[in-house]
This record gives structure tokens, C-alpha cells and sequence, in this order.
């Protein structure tokens, strides 16, 4: 066979691999398998543990105090439920407006000088009281529920960290957040399959939970919703999904703040990934290894195969009068068109169907890997951040 040819099936087996393939057989093994989280039972007050809400905070005024107030009127004790805002030295009323909310439960830690939310969340630990760490972004709003499902997990000595179902809204119906939405549920259906196989590979961030005693600091340029569920697993304990526990956030409506949200995101990914190359050892991790491989790995390169898959279809396309292979270009064509035509009707702010909204995210997501590989590869580094707009 044309070597063309071994590269244009490679490709396309492994993009249908990291998509289809993978989640597939993490369905199938996980079923098999079938690892059980001995969790409380919902409204269990025998197991009802402190717990210490982390929200690292820049500039995030219009939505700290609603985030706060969230977290303090959740269906817990709320003797057994504190918040701490570590505000990285934030520029606008943010401290103000923590400070103005009367509780003693609440505090606030500045950071000065601005150093990232990785640093923040080092920072605030050892102000921790809480024996269940939950790491909240300034602008997620909980279900009344949602500590209560995240904490219940931890009742099993095994598992040493949750992650919670991110819920994406799309309040004007835009392209991206509608891609979005379709891509968080295809996630969250992977990390049930992922913790009935042992551990899920990814987290959200914004509605996880942990284990005071098992925190390990981090550097500060290391991806918090990245590196730490890692070093749960590395310890010998389980990451978790529990798909009861609730954040809603909107989705980014504009291309251009979730293409520079994914890029940011790639970057330190990649960084974590390297930091952390032992978990990629099956003789050490197992099946752990191959989700990690198959999930983050192969995911995040994901747009080198889709770079192959076309040159080499062109390729063969222009050297062959085969029909088949102009078929598959003019296929790959069509595809990229599609999601073309998303870009576009993004820009005027138009509405459109689920298929092409999905396209267009697809392509978003894997050129933002593509820039974060290139920036990874000349060794550049982020730290700090902006709030989602």
C-alpha cells in the first residue's frame, strides 16, 4: 500500500480513535469493570465533613457576590461551611464587594503581586478549615444541592477527589455556546464510563472536591484542574464524577474568548502532561495510562491527525483518478466548509443547527490545540488570567 494511503487511514482511525473508539470501549471495559463509589446516601447527616469553598477572583465584580452568597445558602450546615476569596489583586470592586457580604464565614485573602490562580489557590490553603476542599470559579452559581453531592463521595476512603457536571447555557442561542453545550454533554457521559473504570482523566474546575490532607502545592504556571486530580491518582486514590452535583455557567457567546480560553487551557495542559509523563507508564498505572493516553494525549493532538488525513487525501486525490479518493477529499471539503460557514454566521450573530454549530466547535477547539502545541514547543508559559466574558 502507498505509504499516502498508510498515512490517510492512520489518521483517520485515530481521529475516529480519540472521538468514538475511546469512549466506546471506556463504555464497554467500564460496564465490565464496573468500580462502585460507596457514597452517602442523599440527606446522610452521619457523614456530613467541614468544608472550605475556594474562589480565586481577578476582576470579577459583576458576579463575586452572587458566587459567594451561592455557596453560603447551600443545602449544608452552615456551621460546617466557609468560603475563602483570594482576590489576585484585582483592579475593580471585587474586594469590596466580598468584604461588604456580613458574614463570619466568609474571608478574604488579596494577593499582591498578582500571581495567577494557581498561586491564589497555594495561598489560601493553609487558611483551609475545612476537612473537604471545593474550588469554585468566581463566577459559578451551584445547584441548592450541589456541596452536598460532592462531599458524598468522599465517604468512600478510596476516592480522594470529585468533579461535579458542568452545565453550559447559551442565554442568546449563540454558535458557540451551542457547541459547547453538545461537547460538555458528550464529556460528562465519558467521565460516568471514566469512574466506573477506576478514575475519570478530567475534571471542571469549578465544582470539584478533595481532600484537605492529600493537597499537594503546585507551580504556579501548573493547571490546578489538571495537575492536582493527577496527583490524586498518582497517590493511589480515586478521581471521580458525580454527575448530581450542578454548576451552571454560560458558554462563551464570542469565538474569539473560547478560542483564547482553549489556547490558554492547551498550553498548561501540555505542560501538565509533561510534569506528570509517569502516569503515561501502563507498567505502573494500567488501565489509568491508557484513558490518559487515549483522553488528553491523543486528544490534544488530535489536530496534527486532521493536518495528515487532508494533505495526504489531497495528495492521493491529485496523483489518482480514483473516484474513491475524491470522494473523501470533496468529503473533508464539505466538512471544513461547514464548519466555514459556522465561523461566519458566528461573526453576524446568527443562529444555526446543532451539526454545523458542533463542526465549527470541533475545528475551534483542535486550532486552539494547534496554537497551544506551537507555544508549548517553544517553551512559553502562562500564569495568569482574565475573567470568561
Amino acid at each position: 500500500m502507498d505509504y499516502l494511503a498508510v498515512i490517510f487511514f492512520t489518521s483517520v482511525f485515530l481521529l475516529f480513535y480519540v472521538y468514538a473508539g475511546y469512549p466506546l470501549l471506556a463504555k464497554f471495559f467500564g460496564s465490565a469493570v464496573n468500580r462502585v463509589v460507596n457514597a452517602s446516601a442523599p440527606g446522610d447527616h452521619d457523614y456530613e465533613p467541614t468544608v472550605t469553598v475556594l474562589i480565586a477572583a481577578y476582576n470579577e465584580a459583576p458576579h463575586i457576590a452572587d458566587t459567594v452568597r451561592n455557596k453560603l445558602e447551600q443545602d449544608y450546615p452552615a456551621d460546617k461551611i466557609n468560603v475563602i476569596v483570594i482576590s489576585d489583586e484585582s483592579e475593580d470592586e471585587t474586594d469590596e464587594l466580598v468584604t461588604a457580604i456580613d458574614d463570619e464565614r466568609v474571608q478574604l485573602i488579596r494577593q499582591v503581586p498578582r500571581a495567577g490562580k494557581t498561586s491564589a489557590l497555594n495561598l489560601a490553603m493553609p487558611h483551609a478549615t475545612g476537612e473537604i476542599i471545593v474550588f469554585s470559579d468566581a463566577n459559578s452559581l451551584y445547584a441548592p444541592d450541589t456541596v452536598r453531592h460532592l462531599v458524598a463521595p468522599l465517604n468512600d476512603p478510596e476516592v480522594g477527589y470529585v468533579t461535579g457536571r458542568m452545565v453550559y447555557k447559551a442565554p442568546d442561542g449563540s454558535l458557540t455556546g451551542e457547541g459547547c453545550s453538545a461537547y460538555m454533554t458528550y464529556e460528562n457521559k465519558l467521565r460516568e464510563w471514566e469512574t466506573q473504570l477506576g478514575s475519570v482523566v478530567g475534571v471542571d474546575g469549578g465544582v470539584d472536591a478533595m481532600r484537605r490532607e492529600i493537597f499537594t502545592p503546585m507551580n504556579a504556571d501548573q493547571l490546578p484542574d489538571f495537575v492536582q486530580p493527577l496527583t490524586v491518582v498518582e497517590k493511589g486514590h480515586r478521581v471521580v464524577y458525580e454527575p448530581r452535583a450542578l454548576l451552571y455557567e454560560d458558554a462563551l457567546a464570542a469565538a474569539s474568548d473560547e478560542y483564547r480560553m482553549r489556547v490558554r487551557v492547551g498550553l498548561r495542559a501540555f505542560h501538565a502532561l509533561k510534569d506528570k509523563s509517569i502516569l503515561l507508564n501502563p507498567s505502573l498505572f494500567g488501565i489509568f495510562a491508557w484513558q490518559l493516553w487515549s483522553h488528553k494525549v491523543l486528544r490534544y493532538m488530535a489536530f496534527l491527525f486532521m493536518v495528515t488525513a487532508f494533505v495526504s487525501n489531497w495528495a492521493l486525490a491529485s496523483q489518482s483518478n480514483s473516484a474513491e479518493w475524491a470522494g473523501t477529499f470533496v468529503a473533508q471539503i464539505f466538512f471544513y466548509g461547514i464548519a466555514q460557514w459556522g465561523h461566519v454566521m458566528s461573526r453576524r450573530g446568527m443562529e444555526t443547527s446543532r451539526v454545523i454549530s458542533l463542526a465549527y466547535f470541533l475545528c475551534l477547539v483542535n486550532l486552539a490545540s494547534a496554537q497551544a502545541f506551537w507555544q508549548f514547543l517553544r517553551g512559553r508559559k502562562q500564569v495568569i488570567w482574565k475573567p470568561r466574558t
